[in-house]
């Protein structure tokens, strides 16, 4: 596996070589740890080329049937993983990156990971499933971010929160997801007592990481913000609440780390015993991690108001920045300096963007042995409004800004002259319009966005670019990066390095150095917006009828379906 990432190194590596200094050249890396694999990216400090990438991917993946070694299925929605993937690859790809340029010029190193992904660890950080006594029990591993079996604990939490007021829950657009770290400690406690009464710290696994190359326990604003109920204004939530949920969680807080520091602020540095397994260099500054999504934004580009980042993949992250905090309806999460210093940072998403189109490409082409491109082809050679149809985005569930995973997709319009392409079209428009409702919950609060900056895969499909730009009636730019979340993390690496280890002062001037200008522009298609304005509407009208006003009608199916499954 290192020799085949060392062999894409090699067009980097000759680059890097012949075109700097060795002497006086800096550098900044990047580590960020997805849902199936670790990526390092090092990024040349003056120039923003992308001297060195790496990929491993984690040996035993997403564990959703059985622990490794075991026979015993695990309980229905669990998403474990083996922290020992984590190191194990983080050592192959600092092996092969680190054979790219002198370790002693790096000058500082970022860490962002999946959120919230946490682990039962003891005090001097090994974690639980370690130790030969838990090894066998599934709530002692890494519950990985989307793993959704402490649902019924989040929803006890939203119940008892409302009831009682809880001030918290504005910060999260009144609903607490399955996927932070209150519901997931609490499953723990209920389900596996002494897992819970051995554990010493919950912790993030980005903020393990970080203690892993440091030896210091931090916990990160980006995380502990956004998926761990702390912010700025009211600190983490209160005794009282805890205890009304369970007395068992009366020392809960004593098991979260509290010294929040922010992304591109230092963590620590590389010891020495880190330094000798790995060949970096002792000193070197670690910022405190992120979430990767939230690195996206630095890596985009983004550092001011007005510009709304988003990562576009499977799922669709909305990030916005704001000086001033804002309280209303639209909204996941809101943190103070939690992804770029000096702002309040907003969070929003769709469950499923990319997801979507693979299914449909997956489940109804694939069959017919259709090639997916013939398809996105002839859908592109469609006006707006053509296909006569409005998909309804919520194939898994709504997170912006209905903030409800019960809710299921919908086509509206079908005909027997309904094609393959216009319903993909549809599912694309659907998508777009999505997003549509979120970025206008942010303008009518009074926060401005005047463009797009997206980075992901979908980002390389100019119909769904230009899709998106016709509907938003904005400008979407494309980074210029495929790698632009590790590409955060590098820069938040560089900003926590600060002037005193040639890195930076402030993240804008981090990200004038590091970022190029976007590689592409779509501009809004007049006669699009129009006929689009038009779609939009009908789209609102199925949004808030569905939505809001008959919601049952869509959750009752689902339920029907889980009940009915299997039942013969």
């Amino acid at each position: 596996m290192v020799a085949a990432a060392l062999a894409l190194l090699q067009p980097r590596l000759e680059y890097a070589l012949k075109n700097t200094d060795l002497r006086t050249a800096r550098y900044a890396l990047g580590l960020d740890f997805g849902t199936e694999s670790v990526r390092a990216l090092v990024i040349d400090c003056d120039s923003g080329a992308e001297v060195a990438v790496s990929v491993c991917k984690y040996a035993h993946g997403v564990i959703t049937r059985t622990l490794p070694g075991s026979n015993v299925p695990l309980p229905l929605d669990f998403a474990l993983q083996h922290p020992q993937d984590y190191l194990d690859g983080m050592a192959q790809v600092l092996d092969a990156v680190l054979k790219a340029f002198p370790a002693e010029n790096l000058i500082g190193i970022g860490v962002d990971f999946t959120a919230c992904t946490m682990l039962p660890i003891k005090r001097d950080g090994t974690p639980l499933m370690m130790l030969p006594e838990f090894r066998d029990n599934p709530h002692a591993w890494v519950k990985l971010w989307k793993h959704h079996a402490a649902q019924p604990e989040a929803d006890r939490i939203n119940a008892l929160a409302r009831e009682r007021n809880e001030a918290f829950l504005k910060y999260y657009g009144g609903v607490i997801s399955s996927e932070w770290m209150l519901p997931k400690c609490w499953e723990i406690a209920q389900h596996a007592p002494g897992v819970y009464r051995a554990t010493d710290l919950f912790i993030d696994a980005g903020d393990w990481i970080v203690q892993q190359l440091t030896g210091t326990f931090t916990r990160n604003a980006c995380a502990a913000g956004y998926k761990g109920l702390w912010n700025a204004e009211l600190g983490f939530p209160a005794q009282s609440f805890l205890v009304a949920l369970d007395p068992q969680l009366e020392k809960l807080r004593d098991k979260w780390l509290q010294n929040i520091v922010s992304p591109g602020c230092r963590a620590g540095e590389i010891t020495a015993g880190f330094a000798a397994q790995t060949g970096l260099k002792v000193g070197t500054p670690v910022s405190a991690a992120t979430i990767d999504a939230h690195s996206g934004v630095p890596g985009v580009g983004v550092c001011r108001e007005g510009a709304a980042a988003i990562i576009m993949g499977t799922s669709s992250c909305h990030m916005i920045l704001s000086k001033e905090l804002r309280i209303f309806e639209g909204y996941a999460g809101v943190t103070k300096d939690g992804i770029v210093p000096g702002f309040y940072g907003y969070e929003s998403g769709q469950s499923a963007v990319g997801d979507i189109f693979g299914w449909f490409a997956k489940d109804f082409l694939k069959p017919q042995g259709e090639p997916f491109g013939a398809l996105s082809r002839r859908a592109a050679e469609l006006n707006p409004g053509e296909s006569g149809l409005v998909a309804l985005d919520w194939m898994n569930g709504n997170r912006s800004v209905l903030m409800n995973a019960r809710l299921s997709g919908m086509l509206v319009g079908l005909t027997l002259d309904s094609r393959p392409e216009d319903i993909y079209r549809a599912l694309i428009e659907g998508s777009a319009f999505g997003t549509r409702i979120i970025l206008e919950a942010y303008t009518q609060a009074g926060i401005p966005i005047n463009e797009l900056v997206v980075c992901g895969g979908l980002t390389q499909d100019s119909l769904i670019m230009q899709i998106y730009s016709d509907v938003l009636g904005l400008p979407v730019k494309v980074a210029a990066s495929e790698q632009a979340v590790a590409l955060g993390s590098a820069i938040l690496g560089a900003l926590a390095a600060g002037p005193e280890h040639g890195g930076f002062r402030t993240m804008e001037e981090a990200i004038t150095c590091m970022t190029r200008p976007a590689v592409r522009t779509y501009a809004p298609h007049a006669e699009a917006q129009r006929t689009y304005a038009t779609l939009f509407e009908l789209y609102r009208q199925c949004h808030n009828h569905f939505g809001r006003e008959q919601v049952q009608l869509m959750t009752q199916l689902k339920e029907l379906k889980t009940k009915t499954r299997g039942a013969h």
